[in-house]
């Protein structure tokens, strides 16, 4: 009789250990975490190597997503008044549309079918405007704004790069509005040219400068302007900027505002200066953008509780954004060992039903991620859930749920390797700090927030330091009565 108790005995701690369990189970067969880089530089803008050559040094170092994010165009034009347009000094350097954007797109393509277990997608970094203050004579000529940048992702065709609304980018009939004060008052000097050149002597000279004057105001207008700005009329604010994301979601792209609080942007270059000091404030301006660079080389304080990101996330809660703020990892990768970095120091894990480019996209577009910083070994986020006490309603980064009741709070943090440092784990709800949990790895969490209003919408998300820094994307919750 002693034999079928412990057989009985066996199944039943095995079944609590399967209950235990399930809600991990269950979340790790709806998703499967697939580790990427995105914002990498290749040698058709300002990178060291080619786009193969990264997609296989990504590959032996265990990531499976490369997002390619060369500079789309990269200008400086300064120009002498009145015929600025004309009487000009430019400067470009290399970038995708100046060596052509269809044989960027041909060689992603190209290497994926090198590499077909890699997801290779392309996109950009792209300045969309400057603006100029003081005189290149008196030395103190300074381009304002010029590293205010944003990454785009997912844009498939040559025109929608070759196309963008940016300054320097081409020839566009789209914004010939802009240009009409000049066009008028060159036509005009062209009409009497008409009529003094049939005459003779000094009214046929006059007739000549007079055409000469009208073609060079015509010219100078730039009718043919890639953008409706320029970067003679000072601070546009936030237009350009949103021109340029909401063009891009024409195109069925992402739009990600790239390092927002850049401690390199103010600094002597060459004869000039730039002066781009950090610029959180757009994450609360600017609409309908993707998402954030939430990690990246500089020090952060965007992601505080209460910051300029929880009040993003507080205006979509509220109705009055349209769209959630999604946090990323932004390499800003150029070469190993430049500026001490290392080719994957900056990943984000993907959260995806299916590992395909169409998975990732979606997962971006949705906040199925999150975000880390750090070196080897990456501190892995097995768990971060919302879910109710009977386990049937939960939701993970990017997911927006209903609860009657308050919710139950669960975070699994692992690595691959043992380490003796202390993590510490905070917990955030709304731009409010919930508690802070304090351990080693690996690490479990299970909380309760005894919080609960009806008719409100909340939002939680996480985020560790100690071992590296890793922040998930949030988790929406909507209360009912």
């Amino acid at each position: 009789m002693e034999k079928p108790f412990k057989t009985k005995k066996c199944l039943l701690i095995l079944s609590i250990i399967a209950l235990l369990l399930l809600p991990v189970a269950s979340q790790g067969a709806s998703y499967q975490q697939v580790a990427g880089l995105i914002d990498l530089r290749s040698t058709f803008s300002d990178g060291a190597y080619d786009i193969e050559t990264l997609v296989k040094m990504a590959q032996d170092r265990g990531f499976e997503v490369v997002i390619i994010n060369d500079h789309d165009r990269v200008v400086m034009e300064y120009g002498l008044s009145p015929f600025r347009n004309i009487l000009r000094k430019r400067v470009e350097l290399p970038s995708i549309n100046k060596n052509g954007a269809k044989a960027y797109l041909d060689s992603i393509k190209n290497v994926q079918q090198k590499y077909p277990d890699m997801i290779i997608i392309p996109g950009s970094e792209t300045a969309a405007f400057y603006y100029w203050t003081g005189s290149y004579f008196k030395k103190n000529l300074t381009a304002h704004n010029h590293e205010r940048r944003i990454l785009t992702i997912g844009m498939e065709e040559p025109e929608d790069y070759e196309n963008l609304p940016i300054l320097h980018n081409g020839s566009s009939t789209k914004y010939m509005r802009a240009a009409v004060f000049g066009v008028l008052l060159g036509l005009v000097f062209i009409l009497v040219s008409f009529f003094l050149v049939r005459k003779r002597g000094f009214y046929r000279a006059c007739g000549v400068i007079s055409l000469i004057l009208g073609v060079v105001f015509i010219i100078n207008s730039n009718p043919f302007r890639s953008s409706p700005f320029d970067q003679y009329h000072g601070d546009q604010g936030i237009a350009p900027y949103q021109l340029l994301i909401d063009y891009v979601n024409s195109r069925g792209g992402l739009t990600f505002w790239n390092y927002p609080e850049t401690r390199s942007g103010i600094r002597k270059m060459g004869p000039i200066r730039v002066d781009t000091p950090p610029y959180p404030e757009v994450l609360e301006e600017s609409k309908r953008y993707t998402g954030f660079a939430a990690l990246y080389g500089d020090n952060i304080t965007a992601t505080e509780p209460g910051n300029v990101w929880d009040r993003a996330l507080s205006e979509y809660c509220r109705g009055t954004r349209n769209r959630p703020v999604w946090g990323i990892s932004t390499a800003d990768y150029h070469e190993e060992g430049g500026a001490g970095e290392k080719l994957g120091k900056f990943p984000t894990t993907f959260f995806v039903r299916k590992k395909t480019r169409e998975g990732i996209l979606e997962a971006l577009r949705n906040g199925k991620m999150y975000t880390y910083q750090g070196n080897y070994p990456h501190v892995r986020l097995d768990e971060f859930s919302v879910r109710s006490s009977d386990g049937e309603n939960e939701g993970i980064s990017g997911d927006e749920i209903t609860l009657k009741e308050s919710p139950k709070i669960r975070i699994s943090l692992s690595a691959s390797e043992i380490s003796e440092k202390k993590v510490k784990v905070r917990l955030i709800r709304s731009g409010e700090l919930v508690k802070t949990f304090e351990g080693m790895l690996p690490m479990q969490i299970d909380y309760e927030d005894r919080y609960f209003k009806p008719g409100e919408k909340v939002f939680y998300r996480m985020d560790m330091r100690g071992c590296g820094i890793l922040v998930s994307n949030p988790i929406f919750v909507k209360f009912e009565g």
